[in-house]
């Protein structure tokens, strides 16, 4: 039997999976994460789900490829084919930040305390922490991992409340002490830099560079901050 070996990214995601969870993966495409959950008897059950057929047969694949059971598969949006009983752990990853967000929106269960959230947006990170502050949702904990040159941040968040400065919504809610969490602001403030200097080119849009600016500064501030809570 082959071993199904997870990325960096998607094993962060499988750390955080409480043991004995019932799990649901959104946007599985593949099921690696539900799959080898399962094999490694992580979780009791797991509920694999995308939107499009072609992921989802792909996601069955895997499951008989690597013999595991206690994996349901089944096709729709977001969580529309999920009931808040049959899942306390909810895995939403390898999509943008507003989409992440738009699947919660519509699955306002998610926010009702007893569900634990396992998010992980691969663009737009900032808007899904203002989704959760803003619609009673709390980031228990955040972490940055590096998976093929890339980094990515993972969130385990939940029912609460929770209020962000601009930094943290752009350079973490709470990744003060996470060894990436330099590398992580400074790629921001490059990202905001080059935005920046398009819009002074092209002569217009002077609020969105004052927006920007802004940001750029909040997150300076962070990075010194992070410079400090790491300094030996």
């Amino acid at each position: 039997m082959r071993t199904l070996e997870l990325t960096p990214r998607l094993q962060l995601l499988a750390d955080w999976v409480p043991p004995g969870a019932r799990l649901a993966d959104v946007g599985t495409d593949h099921a690696y994460l539900p799959v080898w959950l399962r094999l490694h008897g992580r979780v009791v059950f797991a509920i694999a789900c995308d939107l499009r057929e072609g992921p989802l047969a792909r996601a069955r694949e895997t499951g008989r490829t690597y013999g595991a059971d206690g994996v349901d598969f089944r096709q729709g949006n977001g969580l529309e084919v999920v009931s808040p009983e049959e899942a306390d752990t909810i895995a939403v990853a390898g999509m943008g930040g507003e989409n992440i967000a738009s699947i919660l929106a519509r699955a306002p269960w998610t926010a009702d305390g007893t569900h634990t959230l396992l998010l992980q947006p691969q663009t737009r990170a900032e808007v899904l922490r203002a989704f959760l502050a803003e619609n009673g949702y709390a980031i228990r904990r955040e972490a940055l991992v590096e998976d093929r040159g890339t980094i990515y941040p993972v969130m385990e968040a939940g029912g609460g409340e929770m209020s962000l400065t601009l930094g943290q919504l752009h350079g973490g809610a709470a990744l003060l002490h996470d060894p990436l969490g330099e590398r992580y602001i400074i790629q921001k403030i490059i990202r905001l830099q080059t935005a920046v200097a398009g819009l002074n080119r092209s002569g217009g849009g002077r609020e969105k560079g004052d927006a920007l600016r802004e940001i750029i500064t909040a997150l300076l501030s962070m990075r010194e901050e992070w410079r400090r809570a790491n300094s030996r």
